[in-house]
């Protein structure tokens, strides 16, 4: 067997004509498709209203994505695998919870701190692929369970208030500072944004370059049939699963700089809003299928569209009813171009 299915399709589809419908049902145009709606939105909520074409909010959709961007980047590998992790946004509050803890209380110094609150959230992740692979539990059960445990052990360890990084001023130039900014000036873009980028493009190397990568694929397009090759499928998918809470606790960090404090109420709902733009993206449901690009422009259109509605004064229910439509239709779309091919 072919540990990557992408090849494997390509094989049986190189005499196929290069019709439109063959176009459509490639994962390049998922992401034309994902790219081009994107635009639509960016010149649609431009026209409408002089506010939303400014430099600052181009910055502060570019600030907002970045969390969402972060968070979708490990959801992917997971969705990928044919998973699902509920647990991504009180994973990622249980990783700014304990950096405030290692930075603020405990005095650790900010690079080990920060480390520490990564290392947390990939603990959190190893236990969700543990319990997923050796255990059985369906991910959706398994992760929904650690949403909670996160949530109770932010709330229990912050003893219910927010912890500030008032005497560490460097932990918040880390998200909000601008090292660009400095060399352009005038061209303020928060440091946040360049992590997001500089993640991003590891993700890719990893989805693309590592067996780590091609075993995800492998696992989302056949699990038994790669377990039949003699793949240890419940070591690579516990790593798949670790790898998604250590991109939780890169995002719980970020957002801790950037809110200069950790809030232990703050996560619930990030986790729709990450898996959103994973599918949005072109990643499907199914598994076997997706790609780090696709996942940064569904965050972007997120958070575009957030901010659009916003600028609109669209009120925050109606926002919320409109983000869920886009998300059906988009699982409609990977629906239909699955059933196609």
């Amino acid at each position: 067997m072919k540990t990557e299915p992408q090849t494997a399709r390509t094989a049986i589809h190189s005499d196929e004509p290069k019709t439109a419908r063959t176009l459509f049902r490639s994962d390049a145009m998922q992401r034309i498709m994902a790219f081009g709606a994107l635009i639509v939105l960016f010149l649609g909520f431009s026209l409408a209203s002089p506010f939303f074409r400014t430099f600052d909010n181009f910055v502060g959709i570019l600030l907002a994505t970045a969390v969402n961007g972060v968070l979708a980047l490990g959801v992917t590998f997971v969705i990928i695998t044919s998973g699902i992790d509920l647990s991504v946004g009180t994973v990622m509050t249980f990783s700014a919870v304990m950096t405030g803890v290692f930075i603020t209380n405990w005095h650790w110094p900010i690079p080990i701190g920060i480390l520490g609150g990564i290392l947390a959230g990939s603990l959190a992740g190893f236990v969700n692929g543990t319990v997923i692979s050796r255990m059985k539990i369906p991910p959706f059960i398994a992760t929904l369970g650690m949403l909670n445990i996160a949530r109770g052990l932010s709330l229990v360890i912050s003893d219910l208030h927010p912890i500030y990084f008032n005497d560490t001023p460097a932990f918040r130039e880390m998200a909000m500072g601008s090292v660009v900014g400095k060399i352009i000036p005038g061209f303020e873009v928060p440091n946040a944004v360049f992590i997001m980028f500089g993640a991003a493009i590891i993700a890719h190397l990893i989805l693309s370059r590592t067996i780590l990568g091609r075993y995800t694929f492998a696992i989302g397009s056949n699990e038994e049939a790669t377990r039949l090759s003699g793949v240890n499928v419940a070591v690579w998918k516990t790593a798949v699963y670790t790898l998604g809470g250590f991109f939780a606790g890169m995002g719980g960090v970020l957002i801790a700089s950037r809110l200069n404090s950790a809030q232990p109420a703050l996560g619930f709902g990030y986790e729709l809003d990450a898996i959103a733009a994973v599918v949005i993206g072109g990643t499907s449901l199914s598994g076997g299928e997706g790609s780090i690009l696709g996942t940064i422009i569904g965050a972007f259109i997120m958070s575009t569209l957030t901010n659009g509605l916003r600028i609109l004064s669209v009120p925050q229910e109606w926002q919320i009813v409109v983000t869920g439509a886009i998300v059906v239709l988009a699982v409609y779309l990977d629906i239909l171009r699955r059933r196609r091919r």
